[in-house]
């Protein structure tokens, strides 16, 4: 997961040098960053990004003191020391040196009396976005031996730099004017210096790593080439797109070295579940997870004070503040006892064994690669673009309401965690994903760029349909996730039946194939629409792992219609009639159901 902090002058300065650039540990007065890092037992940061090339800075070159002080701390050039020196040695006045070497507008300029408006604010130097693989990909990390910690760094590696790659070419602007009303796409990219930790700041050292990722907010402008501001809100809005992105690429890269496979575990009943690699012990996520548990054991206090406060259980947003509140309640101060990785891996591997046992932590690869054989007989390398537009649209419309396109882009990307459980996916298939439910099942709404489901493609005109639908998206006893998973399923359920009574004129149905996923990939042909990938059947269902629940909650549902059916007849006297069609069911067709013709999604109805 990636999560965020501002890195303003002052404190937040202050903190990026004494902490984050030093391993979360203590640094005494007067100790080189060099030192301190050795000490802390990190390795240095190293520049990443492309816009370094417009500095004279390399991707892989190590972060210098003087070089954060400068660029990360004040804004100006890494290399200001020199650039002063050759303009003073060519006579120029040192005000107009030392301006020669901010990019942008100085810090100082916040803070003149000229500028009402900008001296109440707090300038923003930089974004520290904190890059942290699932849970279980820790302890495999810490627990298993040499060559698997290097393959599992790598993997963090590479999916961070093509996180950080989708966020420059696809997310970053540069904002300019009064207001930043003018915004373009950056000119060169973003400029980056990454820290890599090994411990989480519990009191009682635990394994988990990862790498703080300090984006500076200086960028050229694509039109004049002149030095100016990220736009915040941009990269923030995103940053939910790019946690799934990273978790996604983790997870194929993993899959792709070791050859292990992952399974969607739920943490929070009713929330959405996290991915772990197959065949880990879930008791070693409980020894790991240290920090979570002081989290969870203070949320139940402040759910207690929110319902009592506002008359209801906290909403997905609600929820996700309270944790942090939690979070900051229960944070510990940082330890001053450094210990190099080496002797830390040796700790952790002796707390494990006592608390499980030995067969437990060394048999951890060969768990994993046993289970992940059963994981792999059940998932196809194939996804079906129109089940997962329904999905995805069914979530986030539950869930939210209005969305955007990039909440689109976020559950798209969960959604092929889910499916795929580690393979590869196709480059662009969670674009394709957004357009479906963006041409298919979305309209406009308000003057912006929001969208909301079109109820018209969602709910059929058949009235039992649009009743037990209705009935599963506003339950409010449930959560909202849960809501949306029964309504997913009812909606996939309805897409399988079409197809099923569409078996007498074949019609294609749209599907992505992975291009590394066959050796002898079968012949596709365009679609009609957009270019998609069409294949004559699919037989491919990408939602298999909640299928057997979608139905039992569809079959429950239409049970509870019965049941109020009779009531209410008993109530008003009336004579029983027969039950109310239940939701079509994936493997049975129900006979005399007419299906109203409508718009179509890569030739389903």
């Amino acid at each position: 997961m990636i999560s965020k902090a501002e890195v303003r002058p002052g404190a937040g300065v202050r903190y990026l040098f004494r902490g984050v650039m030093v391993g979360d540990g203590h640094r005494r007065v007067g100790t080189s960053l060099r030192a301190a890092q050795d000490e802390a037992g990190v390795p240095p940061g190293v520049w990443k990004g492309r816009g370094l090339a417009a500095l004279g800075l390399a991707a892989g070159d190590v972060v210098s003191e003087r070089q954060a002080e400068l660029l990360l701390g004040e804004g100006r050039h890494p290399d200001a020391d020199r650039i002063e020196r050759e303009l003073l040695a060519q006579a120029k006045s040192p005000a107009r040196a030392r301006r020669a070497t901010v990019l942008g507008r100085p810090i100082e300029h916040n803070r003149s009396p000229k500028t009402d408006k900008a001296k109440e604010r707090t300038p923003w130097l930089a974004f520290d976005l904190v890059f942290r693989p699932p849970p279980t990909a820790h302890i495999a990390w810490a627990l298993m031996d040499d060559e698997h910690r290097r393959v599992l760094e790598l993997c963090d590696d590479i999916a961070r730099d093509k996180t950080l790659a989708w966020l420059e070419e696809s997310v970053a602007e540069i904002r300019w004017k009064a207001g930043g009303k003018e915004r373009a796409r950056v000119k060169d990219g973003l400029v980056v210096a990454v820290f890599r930790h090994y411990e989480s700041r519990a009191t009682e050292s635990r394994p988990l790593l990862h790498a703080h990722a300090v984006v500076s907010v200086r960028a050229r402008r694509p039109h004049d080439g002149k030095w100016g501001n990220l736009s915040a809100d941009s990269l923030m809005t995103h940053i939910v797109a790019a946690d799934t992105l990273y978790t996604l690429y983790f997870m194929e890269e993993v899959s792709a070295r070791l050859g292990w496979a992952w399974e969607p575990r739920e943490v929070t009943p009713g929330r959405r579940p996290v991915m772990d690699i197959a065949g880990i012990d879930r008791r070693l996520i409980g020894w790991q997870s240290t920090r979570r548990q002081q989290i969870e054991d203070a949320l139940p206090v402040l759910t207690a004070r929110y319902e009592e406060r506002h008359g209801h259980a906290p909403g997905e947003r609600a929820f996700y503040a309270l944790a942090c509140q939690a979070a900051d309640q229960t944070r510990s101060p940082k330890r001053k006892e450094l210990l190099a990785l080496t002797e830390l891996r040796r700790r952790w591997r002796e707390s494990a064994i006592r608390a499980f046992g030995a067969c437990t932590v060394y048999r951890l690869a060969e768990r994993a690669r046993a289970a992940a054989a059963a994981v792999w007989a059940r998932v196809r390398p194939v996804v079906d673009i129109a089940l997962a537009a329904v999905d995805v649209v069914a979530v986030v419309y539950v869930m939210r309401g209005a969305f955007a396109r990039h909440h689109l882009l976020a559950e798209a990307r969960r959604h092929l965690a889910y499916a795929l459980g580690g393979r590869p996916h196709e480059p662009g298939l969670d674009e394709r994903i957004v357009q479906a439910v963006v041409d298919d099942y979305a309209r406009p709404v308000g003057r912006g760029r929001r969208m909301t489901a079109d109820l018209r493609a969602l709910y059929p005109g058949d009235t039992e349909d649009q009743a037990v639908l209705r009935l599963l998206t506003r339950r409010r006893t449930a959560t909202p996730y849960e809501r949306a998973r029964l309504a997913a399923g009812a909606l996939a359920a309805r897409v399988r039946a079409a197809r099923r009574a569409e078996r007498s004129r074949p019609r294609p149905y749209a599907v992505a194939v992975p291009a590394a996923s066959r050796s002898h990939p079968r012949p596709f042909r365009a679609g009609r629409k957009d270019g998609r990938l069409l294949e004559p059947e699919t037989g491919v269902d990408a939602l298999e792992q909640t299928r057997q629940t979608l139905e039992a909650a569809a079959a429950k549902v239409a049970a509870t219609l019965q049941d109020s059916q009779r009531a209410r007849e008993a109530a008003h006297g009336l004579r029983p009639q027969p039950a109310p069609a239940a939701v079509p069911q994936p493997h049975t067709q129900q006979p005399g159901t007419q299906h109203t013709p409508g718009r179509t999604t890569g030739g389903v109805t």
